[in-house]
Parts: C-alpha cells; structure tokens; sequence
C-alpha cells in the first residue's frame, strides 16, 4: 500500500468535494436561509441556519478532514516522515522496532508520490543514514547507511571497506557483545562519522571487487554488515529513489508497552 498517493488522494477528493459545495452546492442553501429568513423577518440561528440549508454528511465530513489532510501531506512530504525498523539490517545504530523520523528536506524538496525533486538543498553524504525505494522495487522502503558517493571507488574485501583506495579507520570495541553473539562490535569512521558495526569473522560475506559509483548514484551497506541486503548485492540507489536522512529514533516499540527510553540522535 502506498500511504503518500492515498494520502493525496484524499486531500484531492475532500478539496474537490468542499470547492464544489463552495462554489455551486452552497450558494443554492445559503438561498434557502435567505428566502425562510425574508419569509419570517427574523434573522435565524446557527442551529435552525443548519436545519434549513440541510448541509450534506459528505460534505461537512470534507470540510472538517481537508485542512487536516493538507497539513499532514505537507509535513510529510517536505518536512519530516515517520518509519519504523522492520529488520536488522542496521544493528547496532537502529534496532528492530525503532520508530525513527526522517528529514524529508535534506537532500531537496520532492513531490510526493512522483518523488521529483522540485527544489535542490543538498546532497547525501559519506556516512549518512538514508532511507530511499528499493531500486528493485521502488514500493518498498529501504534503510542502509551510504558509504559511496558518485564518483567514489568502493571496494570492500576481508571485512574491510576500502574508499578510494583508503580503508575505512575502524576498531575494535568489544570480541562478543552480548546482544549479537558470534560477532565483533567495532567502530568505524566514514568521513567526519563514527557509528558502530557487527562483523562475523567466520562469515566470509560478499566481496565487491572495486568499483566506480556512477554520476547520481549513491552505493549503500547496512551497519549489520553480513546481515544486510544492500548494495553489495543488488548495486547502485539512484537520485530518484532518494526519500530522506534519518536523524532520530523518538520511539521503541517491539510487540510490548512502547518505550520512549531510547529517545535519541542517528549517527
């Protein structure tokens, strides 16, 4: 299901439908008020005004969810977008059940539905936590953290990623974390952002052989790096497919009472 095109098919439909009562349906009861008012020589009241005109159900349902559709699609779409973590492809920085928000303006205004970018900001950079369509199928959103700009030579060998013939900096901070056995807990820094990432040194994983990302297109991997699908697997996320930044995790909710004690920033 694609929320964003119901959601401006409803914002369509009840504007359409309150612009026609406003326009033709309206001033043919405003009449009605008018003539029973003539008729009695009293001015009536907002309740008897109602009576008379005999507003249609659709129609004041229309006018109360207009305004409130409208503002909810331009937030979403040019201001901040809410999702939820459905997998874990990104542990340790977001864990399943995260409920993280999303800078719809970061990366430039973009209609919503079509996904046009109508007005340039800025562009996605090295180490940044992006949600954008799965380039193999663009219903589905997809969060991985970018770690190739166009232009950049990526290359990622031995657990190791390599850009432009650099290897990532990175450390290790912990052998076998508790909450992911078998696993190495490390730090890496991609330009000025340092994260964490799980590594399983009996995992041979996938090796990219290096290669260029192309002019509008960014490469992806996921901070789970022998647990992700990313763009080891399947390549390039185009431009197009750009949805936002991710910036915070504002809620945790895994089956249980929602917690908000993991309210913080994405790094």
């Amino acid at each position: 299901m694609d929320f964003s095109l119901l959601l401006v098919m409803a914002v369509a439909v009840t504007g359409l439908i309150w612009l026609f009562d406003a326009v033709w349906l309206g001033s043919a009861r405003r009449a009605r008020v008018a003539a029973v008012e003539a008729e009695t020589g009293e001015q009536l009241d907002e309740k008897s005004r109602r009576r008379v005109a005999r507003e249609p159900w659709l129609v004041d349902y229309s006018r109360s969810f207009f305004p409130v559709l409208l503002v909810v699609l331009l937030l979403r779409s040019f201001l901040v977008e809410p999702f939820q973590i459905p997998s874990g492809s990104m542990r340790p920085t977001l864990e399943v059940g995260d409920f993280i928000l999303v800078n719809k303006y970061t990366y430039g205004l973009r209609l919503p539905v079509l996904n046009t970018e109508v007005v340039e900001v800025g562009k996605p950079q090295r180490g940044d936590v992006m949600v954008f369509r799965f380039p193999q199928e663009p219903s589905v959103n997809f969060i991985k953290r970018v770690v190739g700009l166009p232009g950049d030579r990526i290359r990622y060998e031995g657990k190791q990623l390599y850009v432009n013939g650099e290897p990532v900096p990175k450390r290790l901070l912990e052998e076998v974390p508790r909450e992911a056995p078998n696993e190495l807990l490390l730090e890496e820094r991609l330009g000025e952002v340092s994260h964490q990432i799980y590594n399983n040194p009996r995992d041979p994983g996938p090796q990219v052989r290096e290669l260029v990302v192309p002019e509008g297109h960014y490469f992806m991997m996921g901070d789970n790096r022998d647990h992700s699908n990313d763009s080891r697997y399947w390549g390039f996320v185009p431009e197009e497919n750009i949805v936002g930044k991710a910036f915070a995790v504002w809620m945790h909710w895994d089956g249980g009472l929602p917690s908000f004690t993991q309210v913080r920033q994405i790094n």
